[in-house]
């Protein structure tokens, strides 16, 4: 069951016993000054008010004495006598069995006594009044939440085969427009019909390559992404130094940042205490968002790699803004900005596997587009230590 279905009802469940305690306790405060006289009123002198108790089960139990006054006078007091054994403490009235009347031979006797029934089926009926309410009130509350329940998980499948129509359009159109570029140059050079220098040749077989290589590393990221959704992943977790993490994906990287004439600047403890880790999978996330820093920047801008004791990692860019349009969505499948899909060849996943790598470590990650220190935005990884 859902876990705020769950609140919600344990929620509206002691609102509704608060509700029929408080009517209860009201109703027996009214009734227990008004039924005396009422018993004077009707008659009924023989039964008194004996001990305080559930105002229902009072109202119960008065009903079934003057019900039993239909009956033969023997029959009748036995039992009156047989209800009180059985409810025993619960038994709330007082019975002088010496004050009941004899059986009254007056025609008009028996309407009297099933008057006086009605009178008191009418006060019990008004002390189950809170009960019937609460049971209604309970029922329309529940049908509402379910109804509210399920038209939200109509929306979330309708959300849900939107973006997985966009994600397959945007996968048509990734793998389409590298096959439509290979088939031209690939048909070019099979034909001769056009007759090319050996340098023209090369550069058509180097953008075949590159397009292979462009749907290559797209299938894959695909495979990552959905392998992640799968029942069989799971983490492999060890004590990890993610100082020394940290290091070793820039150790490994640093040479692209500089042949790109990108500056980094690093800060990052000598140590911190070991935490449990997927090193492999923590890896790819660094190196997706740094992969983002190079591929997605110009020359000359600052990339800035911090690590704080409460394991925040920061990676920060004096690089290109991201539209706060953008930023919202960006780490969805396939979300890229200023035409950095058609032109810088990203596959659109690699944050959306960071994030899917992040949460299942426990993990939260974030971006900020209004970065201190003359940053343009900042990608914020915290992990659990």
């Amino acid at each position: 069951m859902n876990k705020s279905l769950k609140w919600f009802l344990v929620e509206r469940f002691l609102i509704a016993l608060i509700f029929i305690a408080l009517s209860q306790e009201l109703i027996g405060i009214v009734y227990r000054k008004f039924l005396p006289g009422l018993f004077v009123v009707l008659h009924i002198n023989e039964v008194g008010i004996e001990s305080e108790g559930s105002i229902l089960l009072l109202m119960l139990q008065i009903v079934l004495y003057v019900c039993a006054g239909l009956l033969p006078d023997e029959i009748a007091r036995l039992i009156q006598y047989k209800l009180q054994q059985i409810m025993a403490g619960a038994w709330q009235l007082r019975i002088d069995t010496s004050a009941i009347p004899m059986a009254d031979s007056d025609k008009w006797a028996g309407f009297y006594q099933f008057g006086v029934i009605l009178i008191f089926l009418v006060l019990f009926a008004i002390t189950l009044l809170p009960y019937v309410l609460t049971i209604m009130w309970y029922y329309i509350q529940i049908s509402h939440k379910l109804e509210e329940l399920l038209q939200q998980e109509k929306e979330q499948k309708k959300a849900y085969d939107k973006a997985r129509n966009l994600m397959l359009s945007d996968i048509t159109h990734d793998i389409k427009t590298p096959i439509t570029t290979i088939c031209g140059y690939a048909k070019t050079l099979t034909d001769g019909v056009i007759p090319l220098s050996e340098e023209k040749r090369q550069e058509y077989l180097q953008a075949i390559y590159a397009k292979s290589m462009r749907m290559s590393e797209l299938v894959t990221m695909l495979f990552e992404y959905i392998k992640m959704d799968s029942e069989g992943f799971t983490l492999h977790k060890e004590k990890t130094d993610v100082c020394e993490l940290l290091r070793e994906v820039i150790a490994m990287m640093y040479t692209d940042f500089e042949e790109k004439g990108m500056e980094l600047e690093i800060e990052i403890p000598d140590k911190l205490d070991s935490i449990e880790l997927d090193k492999s999978q923590m890896t790819r996330v660094i190196t997706n968002i740094l992969n983002n820093a190079l591929k997605y920047n110009d020359a000359g801008t600052k990339v800035g790699v911090t690590l704080d004791e409460e394991y925040r990692i920061c990676i920060a860019d004096t690089g290109r803004n991201i539209e706060p349009e953008l930023a919202e969505h960006i780490f969805e499948p396939f979300s890229r900005g200023d035409k950095a899909r058609s032109t810088r060849g990203g596959s659109g996943l690699g944050l959306s596997i960071a994030r899917k790598i992040v949460e299942m470590h426990g993990g939260k990650i974030w971006l900020r587009t209004s970065p201190k220190n003359g940053y343009t935005k900042a990608f914020i990884i915290e992990l659990q230590p």
